[in-house]
């Protein structure tokens, strides 16, 4: 149950004197802290479409519970900090996968920081001995879901990490060819998570000269 492979090699990338490891399974590992972050999960969304009758694979929701797994078991991670998007909607048979997974791992430490799709009872999280926040600092790092632009109030001294926004970059060719890859945001205060979930989307962003952007293959992180 949840089992793949883990083969694709992550990204190093060496950032406010923090080794961050960028995975193509949309995902970071923050070696000092030995913490893996993932944002927009999205769990029971799939229970969620195919109770409205759109027919989807059962399969996507135990899909990215696997990667997940690998993920741990390739890098011991002491925690998880989710940032927010965990589960969808409201309560379907998809969370029994998700109590099923958790009992695999019950000696990591899980933190969610709570998003927008996040409206179960937080005592549900609690049973599974999540930790909930509404924002999390650790390190130079300030951890959210969705970065709301403050007019320069927020911490100088805080690197924001956020989710929510699912960002994408466009590649195009000569030939009038074009595609959009999952990616990693680096700006100058803040940093996007790609969504973890493969049942989701993705927003192409308008980027500056001076931000890191790294394009996400199946098998690869690639500055761009």
């Amino acid at each position: 149950m949840f089992e793949t492979m883990v083969s694709p090699v992550p990204l190093s990338l060496n950032f406010l004197d923090q080794t961050l490891l960028l995975f193509p399974q949309k995902a970071i590992f923050w070696l000092q802290q030995k913490t893996l972050i993932v944002a927009d999960v999205h769990l029971g969304k799939v229970g969620h479409f195919r109770k409205a009758g759109i027919a989807i694979p059962r399969s996507m929701e135990q899909e990215d519970l696997a990667v997940l797994s690998d993920l741990i078991r390739e890098y011991h991670p002491s925690k998880i900090i989710f940032l927010g998007d965990l589960f969808h909607s409201d309560m379907n048979n998809d969370w029994d996968w998700f109590v099923l997974w958790r009992d695999q791992f019950k000696e990591v430490e899980l933190i969610l920081v709570r998003g927008n799709h996040d409206i179960l009872n937080e005592n549900v999280y609690r049973k599974l001995n999540f930790q909930i926040h509404k924002t999390l600092v650790s390190g130079p790092f300030l951890f959210i879901h969705e970065r709301v632009e403050t007019s320069g109030t927020e911490p100088d001294q805080l690197y924001i990490i956020s989710g929510h926004i699912h960002p994408g970059v466009r590649l195009s060719g000569k030939g009038r060819q074009s595609l959009t890859l999952p990616c990693f945001h680096f700006g100058k205060h803040g940093a996007v998570m790609p969504a973890f979930g493969k049942f989701t989307g993705r927003v192409c962003l308008k980027y500056k000269e001076s931000d890191l952007v790294f394009g996400i293959l199946k098998h690869a992180v690639v500055a761009l």
